[in-house]
């Protein structure tokens, strides 16, 4: 049906515009996708450099490593999705560069792909160790991509000893998957408390706890000096307080950085990301971007978000923008983080909090309130989804819950949602 439509635009004149998205990641998937149910007809390429089909990545640090899930469950949607949807993807092939002038991308087996609208999601990548202290040896890993998780699954074996640098929620993750499979880990933290860029002391200690309770080596305000190797192959690490510790293995968990270079050799304005406009434009307003490679303005400042809800919820802004519709993309902020048997789901943004309220649910469930002042700004709820979905609900509608309601025991949460 798209191609007999496409014949008779043609026939008659019309314009059916040529869309690219490249970087097949969950921005790169969520955009193609909606290009077509919001009632795009006319071609669309997603290019990804990997050789799958898009899937999912948060599994990979869990129910992937654990054997909970396999591969094929991975995939958003099965292969035939795409021709069925007349979406062509191209698998394996990068992006050496963006020809603005002639429109089109250049691939590195030689060929190229016109484009009308060009969108950029081209994710992040995971930062690593230099090599001047170990970070290049074998048996040292980042945890970002499929390829990454097929790597390290053979070290995850009983009794092995294993080091996370980086206390954050991918180092985390991983260090549960590695106790749960009865692994030695020990986790460093260079900051003075595991998860300090992105939660309270509270969600912290909650986490800590969760961790200690299960076997797990827990190290804060220590950083690593160097890794040791013999005959290439990591043997031992040196904490900067000279602690050496015998490894197996190690995986780096410090962080990622926004993949600009194609986008920065394009001409495109980088600001902390590749800086798009209200309707994730960049600055060729041919090109767009979403997803954890691209910044946008939020209440006068410049931001940028590295979670799954604001891949898809972005993507989603920019596909519609692609298409004419008038578009202010205005983030809608979660995350979720599954340890061990605890379920940590987060709404909104803490940043400017000077409060923080705490709340018992039911059983083993507790949720932490970030304020400033009366307004309730984000929520941390570990096994307590009631809290998560009010909390997420009054971010969103601009309403809020004084401090002293949401640690009074007496407050039906669902009641406030009805003020």
């Amino acid at each position: 049906m798209r191609a007999l439509a496409r014949i008779i635009a043609q026939r008659s004149g019309g314009i059916m515009a040529n869309f690219v998205v490249v970087g097949a990641g969950q921005a790169g998937f969520s955009l193609v996708e909606t290009l077509r149910k919001q009632g795009h007809d006319g071609p669309i390429t997603l290019i990804g450099s990997e050789p799958q089909p898009p899937y999912q990545r948060p599994p990979l640090s869990k129910a992937y490593l654990l054997g909970d899930m396999g591969v094929e469950r991975l995939f958003f949607r099965p292969e035939a999705f795409y021709a069925e949807h007349d979406i062509t993807l191209q698998r394996g092939v990068a992006v050496t560069a963006i020809d603005t002038a002639m429109r089109r991308v250049n691939l590195a087996d030689g060929s190229h792909v016109s484009y009308d609208k060009l969108a950029l999601t081209t994710g992040a990548s995971p930062r690593h160790l230099p090599a001047s202290i170990g970070g290049d040896l074998a048996g040292v890993y980042a945890m970002r991509s499929l390829a990454d998780a097929d790597a390290i699954a053979p070290e995850f074996r009983q009794g092995a000893r294993l080091l996370i640098v980086g206390g954050g929620y991918i180092g985390l993750e991983a260090a549960a998957v590695a106790a749960k499979k009865g692994l030695k880990v020990t986790l460093i933290e260079a900051a003075p408390r595991i998860l300090q860029r992105v939660a309270a002391a509270e969600t912290s200690d909650y986490v800590r706890t969760l961790h200690t309770s299960h076997g797990v080596d827990i190290r804060e305000n220590c950083g690593l000096e160097r890794l040791i190797g013999t005959d290439g192959k990591v043997t031992s690490a040196v904490l900067a307080d000279g602690t050496r510790l015998d490894v197996d293995f190690v995986i780096i968990g410090i962080g990622i950085s926004p993949d600009t270079a194609l986008a920065a050799d394009a001409g495109l304005t980088i600001d902390n990301g590749i800086a798009c406009d209200a309707a994730c434009r960049t600055s060729d307003p041919r090109i767009y971007a979403a997803g954890d490679c691209a910044s946008f303005p939020h209440q006068g400042k410049r931001m940028r978000l590295e979670s799954v809800g604001n891949a898809i919820d972005m993507a989603e802004a920019a596909a519609r923008a692609m298409l004419g519709q008038d578009i202010t993309y205005q983030p809608k902020p979660w995350f979720w983080s599954d340890q061990y048997d605890c379920k940590l789901q987060i709404a909104g943004l803490s940043t400017g909090y000077d409060h923080i309220a705490t709340r018992k649910g039911e059983g083993d469930g507790i949720s932490f309130w970030y304020f400033a002042g009366d307004k309730l700004l984000a929520v941390d709820a570990m096994n307590d989804p009631r809290a998560y979905m009010v909390g997420k609900r009054l971010i969103e509608s601009g309403a809020t819950a004084t401090p002293a309601e949401v640690t009074d025991p007496a407050t039906d949460l669902k009641a406030l949602l009805k003020r």
